[in-house]
């Protein structure tokens, strides 16, 4: 091999690492599909690798700084959050291992966040019992009744992140513009239910 053509190989394989996602615990590239963890200090979402992933499966490791987000998605019957104060169609609600509810929604500068009323979440819960089943911290109520849409999911943090990220990107001038409707719209239909 000559000396330019090994030169290209080897510039080739660092564009190619550059662009990789790596796993944010021991630096090894992953593929496009991978596992999350939750870092709960900072509630930042984590790429793992299958090895590291399999360190938080019990959730034994890291003493709770670091959760594995799991991968189910539940498609629910309409759920009536308006009485959470949700002044938007597009929200998602996590609930924290102290009891709380946070809910969030997206917008061009980020997530918007609030704690819900204690109460008026109970009483959404009793409505749809499966709401109870709900992961801490690492799985989210969401919801987009916008534009007459109606979505309502449990479904892992990463996708609300997702979402947030999604709408940040599509997001232009006030009223979001003509890009970002249809781009959530498209995340909507791509969601499938995973046990």
């Amino acid at each position: 091999m000559t000396t330019g053509a090994l030169a290209r190989v080897i510039r080739s394989a660092a564009d190619r690492r550059a662009d990789a996602e790596r796993c944010d615990l021991c630096g090894v590239d992953v593929p496009s599909e991978h596992r999350h963890l939750l870092e709960t200090g900072r509630e930042e979402v984590l790429c793992a690798c299958r090895p590291c992933s399999l360190l938080f499966v019990e959730g034994a490791a890291s003493e709770g700084r670091y959760r594995l987000v799991p991968s189910r998605r539940v498609r629910l019957p309409p759920v009536r959050t308006q009485a959470l104060g949700v002044p938007v169609g597009l929200a998602f609600f996590v609930r924290h291992t102290d009891g709380t509810v946070t809910a969030h929604y997206p917008s061009p500068a980020g997530a918007t966040r609030w704690e819900a009323d204690p109460t008026a979440w109970q009483d959404v819960v009793t409505r749809c019992p499966q709401l109870a089943t709900l992961e801490p911290e690492v799985e989210a109520l969401l919801v987009n009744t916008a534009r007459s849409a109606q979505h309502h999911w449990i479904t892992p943090i990463d996708d609300c992140f997702r979402m947030v990220a999604l709408v940040r990107r599509e997001w232009r001038g006030l009223s979001g513009g003509g890009r970002v409707w249809p781009a959530i719209e498209q995340f909507f239909a791509e969601l499938t239910e995973q046990p």
